[in-house]
């Protein structure tokens, strides 16, 4: 009887244990469904999946398409490649892993800079022209700002070059190329 007894009390022993291996390991959410104008956010201390503008509570830990991970009790955001950030209020994730900043001590904190005030806000840009009148109009616009944005792509371009050259060759590499380039697409951005 004592060595059944004992077999039982062993076998309860093991039964959790035996559940913990099979449970999925940090209780990772399965598939979200998203679409591309949600966001994951901080609220309230806890993450929420904000769907237009109503939010959703999360109970488990998210893992989005891309690999990143949110964790929804500390809004800790690890990114595919390790790098960890935790979210502040104004930030979100997006559904494709993107994240984006509420603030300029967010972003600068992220990236390991505490340089830059809590207080600071981002400027806010408002075109100065009046709304197009037509579809034309707003067509010519729509085209103008894709240049814009066609110029800034060029222009992150030639800066990442410049910075690799930089690196590589340090104070004594010329740059010059690069750098009347660079002036040429400001010249044309204002």
């Amino acid at each position: 009887m004592k060595k059944i007894l004992c077999a039982l009390l062993l076998a309860l022993a093991a039964t959790p244990a035996l559940h913990a291996q099979t449970r999925p390991a940090g209780e990772v959410a399965g598939p979200v469904e998203t679409s591309p104008s949600d966001r994951f956010m901080l609220q309230n201390g806890e993450v929420v999946l904000m769907k237009g503008q109503r939010a959703t509570s999360l109970s488990k830990n998210v893992l989005l398409k891309n690999g990143t991970k949110i964790n929804y009790k500390s809004g800790i955001v690890e990114l595919p490649g390790g790098k960890i950030t935790t979210l502040k209020a104004g930030d979100y994730v997006r559904p494709n892993g993107d994240i984006v900043f509420g603030s300029p001590a967010s972003a600068a904190q992220a990236r390991g800079d505490n340089s830059v005030p809590a207080t600071a806000e981002f400027s806010t840009y408002t075109d100065p022209r009046p709304a197009p009148g037509n579809a034309a109009a707003m067509e010519t616009r729509l085209n103008e700002m894709n240049d814009k944005i066609g110029l800034m792509a060029q222009k992150i371009g030639l800066l990442n070059q410049k910075i690799s050259l930089l690196s590589s060759g340090g104070k004594t590499a010329d740059t010059s190329a690069l750098d009347s380039q660079i002036q040429a697409i400001d010249a044309k951005l204002k």
